[in-house]
């Protein structure tokens, strides 16, 4: 979304609740999953170029097992059915762990709730603009992460928002700092934006957000990085040089990290190339960054060697990538590229596809079924509540005639989980 109307709903880790009496079995079994890893998710305003035709010879991985809507799920290879941390949950269930709602901070509404409620939404994501307390954040954040014991098989939520400083900040009021741009950011030193994005991460915490969509990797390096809707109009890329945004990217997850706050990489595979914005104009494509070799994707690639747990992966379209999806619908991007070349273990999350002008050649429950096809992990709602139902619905439906959906499904769902377990310590 746009910085000066960042996503309604953020997305960051929520704090979780009271647990049932399974809950230390499947804490202890999501510690054992192999190959997953902790994530995080980025704020509103992210654009990205339009892909062009690029033949992937990277096979994109199988799901491993589908399963009927309301059996326990198969177990991975190696592991036995007790030990599934997904054993015992419904279809519906399971796909609601793949949904991050949007919840107006300021004022919260009913439908968000519902998406809660009604469609097993296991994640939230405060949007908007807000200049309440600390306090009243948190009440608003207990408000939801109560309903868990109901609605998402008592597992806590991923409480996420867009708290990257300078134009996009949603939270505001007391108890929480004013920060800087990313680029007044970049010229702290290392050290400094470490402890800095601790003390800023410790606010969140305070409020019960666990998860930031932040920081902004997108290099841009473009000759007018004014001209960059997205990021550089806004100031909020950390350097126009790949070594400067990578390092300073990477202070500032340090320290979110430090503070108990997942950080979110975000908008890969860079969005700092683009014109436009696509959360307000179609067809936005990057004819620039490539798929290996190029420095805005070795931004990334630093990211994730040094322990990424989310990325986000933008909307725009690739055309020197894939020409054929925007990126958040491409398994070329996310499988093929970001999974099996970068070796990225962690959470993909989408930019938000509920409202973003870029996506709305699809419905809504078509987006969430692409996206997750494509290899991501968390689907993103945060500017219209509303279409949470239909995403949810829409999963739920192709899954039970597509065993390749349903195993990617399961394989999502293990994934946030285990991002949830280590939040909570294991």
């Amino acid at each position: 979304m746009t910085p000066l109307d960042p996503h309604p709903a953020a997305s960051t880790h929520s704090a979780g609740r009271k647990r049932v009496g399974r809950r230390p079995m499947l804490m202890a079994a999501l510690l054992g999953t192999a190959g997953l890893a902790a994530c995080g998710e980025g704020p509103s305003g992210s654009t990205t170029a339009e892909p062009e035709q690029s033949p992937s010879d990277a096979p994109s991985p199988t799901g491993t097992t589908s399963e009927p809507t309301r059996e326990p799920a198969a177990a991975p290879s190696g592991t036995t059915a007790p030990d599934d941390p997904l054993a015992g949950w419904s279809l519906e269930e399971k796909v609601g762990q793949l949904l991050m709602v949007g919840v107006d901070a300021a004022a919260p509404s009913q439908t968000s709730k519902d998406a809660v409620t009604a469609h097993h939404a296991g994640n939230i994501f405060l949007s908007g603009r807000s200049s309440a307390s600390a306090t009243a954040i948190s009440r608003t954040v207990s408000a939801f992460t109560g309903l868990t014991e109901s609605s998402t098989h008592g597992v806590p939520m991923l409480v996420a928002t867009d708290q990257e400083g300078g134009n996009v900040q949603v939270l505001s009021g007391p108890g929480f700092s004013s920060i800087p741009s990313g680029a007044e950011q970049a010229g702290q030193s290392r050290e400094q934006l470490v402890a800095s994005a601790t003390a800023w991460g410790q606010e969140l915490a305070s409020a019960g957000v666990t998860m930031n969509l932040a920081p902004v990797a997108d290099l841009v390096d473009i000759a007018s990085p004014a001209s960059n809707a997205p990021i550089g109009q806004w100031h909020r890329e950390y350097g126009r040089d790949a070594a400067t945004a990578s390092s300073q990217a990477r202070a500032f997850a340090e320290g979110m990290r430090a503070a108990g706050v997942t950080p979110t990489f975000k908008h890969f595979p860079g969005l700092g190339r683009v014109k436009e914005n696509t959360d307000t104009a179609s067809g936005v494509t990057d004819s620039v960054t490539t798929r290996s070799g190029d420095p805005a994707v070795a931004v990334f690639g630093d990211a994730i060697a040094g322990g990424a747990e989310v990325i986000m992966v933008s909307s725009a379209y690739y055309s020197r990538i894939d020409v054929g999806a925007p990126a958040v619908f491409s398994s070329m991007i996310v499988t093929d590229m970001l999974r099996a070349e970068m070796g990225f273990t962690g959470v993909v999350i989408t930019d938000d596809v509920s409202a973003a002008v870029q996506v709305q050649d699809w419905g809504a429950g078509e987006r969430a079924v692409k996206a997750v096809s494509a290899g991501c992990d968390l689907v993103l709602a945060s500017a219209d509540a509303s279409v949470v139902g239909a995403m949810a619905t829409a999963l739920v439906s192709a899954a039970r005639s597509d065993p390749a959906l349903a195993a990617r499904i399961d394989e999502s769902a293990r994934r946030i989980l285990a991002l949830k377990s280590a939040k909570q310590g294991g």
